[in-house]
């Protein structure tokens, strides 16, 4: 009769209660196994807020000036009038797309900013002055 060793190992460690694997005995020699799953990643962000307030030539708040947004690449403008101490919001503003920012009252126009689709920050702060 002739022996399998392999087999005679597995029968004798099933009997002393002893689970044997190859896979086991591999990880034991050689240290753990890596997974052979990418590791999770945070996704990035596509969005961002741009947000800010609105002053005037003496560095006061201005409640109720229209702030624009304009989209650059598909000509779109969003609007937004400030609020309480001057304040105005745009969220889920596309991070790959470039825009211009200004605030106008009364014919009287900001200086126009630009937020380009190069800056990384899901929030952009800029305070616009009315001159």
């Amino acid at each position: 009769m002739k022996h399998n060793k392999a087999g005679w190992i597995a029968c004798v460690a099933l009997s002393a209660g002893v689970f044997f694997s190859p896979s086991a005995a591999v990880a034991q020699f050689f240290g753990p196994q890596q997974s052979s799953q990418p590791p999770q990643q945070t996704p990035v962000p596509t969005q961002r807020t741009v947000t800010g307030t609105v002053f005037d030539a003496g560095d006061k708040p201005l409640i109720g000036v229209t702030v624009f947004l304009k989209n650059l690449k598909t000509k779109s403008i969003r609007s937004f009038t400030s609020a309480e101490k001057g304040h105005y919001y745009f969220a889920q503003v596309s991070k790959s797309d470039d825009f211009e920012l200004w605030a106008e009252q009364d014919g009287r126009k900001s200086t126009v900013k630009t937020v380009s689709s190069w800056d990384s920050r899901t929030q952009f702060v800029s305070d616009l002055k009315i001159k």
